[in-house]
């Protein structure tokens, strides 16, 4: 029995999240049948991020437990000609039995991609969230510096959330701009649910003049989700990495 350790980059414009649904598409299921068409057995495949409808991924990391004796090299290679383009496996290790790729995670990064321009972008509609309204990325950055840290963060996660507690900690949110595009990189321990997608609907209301930096502590203190900004489309949303 050997665990193998997979390393994922998938768009999710077409998949209902990574998580599986019955009779809906999803990244967790292509990626399944695809290794149990390979290795002739019943895979249960673990991610470490349930990341959401639309939403992308550089660096999803999955693990499952096999007892084929097939070569990672070549459970890579067959997963390459047997799943659909917009999912590639870039890597297959094997590691030790107790590796979890969910709850041995230490820290995940994200960023959310925005086209701040007036006009409409083709090539990037289904990647980024289009805001026309020009963004102030000073008070942006500086609103970001107020999320950074333990603590509870009810105001910035769904409500239909089913974690345990609120409260998580957030290494660190940096907001950049390159021409047209603002890239908000958020990286933390774990994060709630639509956590990221809130972070980044209300930095971008900071940007338009709507919330002042200064009041990110108070809209935190509320734990009041409806203090906090819209929750940003899923199509700008990617996870970028995940350390272990």
């Amino acid at each position: 029995m050997r665990n193998l350790k997979l390393l994922i980059e998938y768009d999710g414009t077409h998949y209902c999240g990574w998580q599986i649904q019955p009779e809906l598409p999803t990244v967790q299921g292509t990626v399944k049948r695809a290794l149990e068409a390979i290795l002739g057995e019943k895979v249960n495949l673990k991610g470490a991020s349930r990341t959401d409808s639309g939403v992308h991924a550089y660096g999803q990391v999955a693990n499952f437990t096999t007892d084929s004796g097939i070569h990672p090299l070549a459970i890579r290679q067959s997963l390459k000609d047997i799943l659909p383009d917009d999912i590639v496996v870039k890597d297959v290790t094997v590691v030790p039995q107790g590796f979890g790729s969910r709850h041995d995670a230490k820290e995940k990064t994200y960023i959310y991609k925005i086209y701040n321009n007036t006009s409409e972008t083709a090539i990037h509609r289904g990647r980024c969230w289009l805001v026309k309204r020009p963004l102030n990325l000073k008070r942006m950055q500086e609103a970001a510096k107020f999320l950074i840290g333990q603590k509870d963060f009810s105001s910035f996660q769904s409500a239909h959330s089913e974690a345990d507690h609120s409260i998580r900690e957030i290494h660190s949110v940096k907001v950049s701009r390159e021409d047209v595009f603002i890239e908000i990189r958020v990286t933390g321990r774990s994060f709630l649910m639509h956590m990221v997608r809130i972070m980044a609907g209300t930095l971008v209301n900071v940007g338009k003049g709507k919330i002042a930096p200064e009041e990110i502590p108070a809209i935190i203190e509320a734990k009041d989700r409806k203090r906090a900004g819209v929750t940003a489309p899923s199509k700008g949303l990617y996870l970028v990495e995940v350390k272990y």
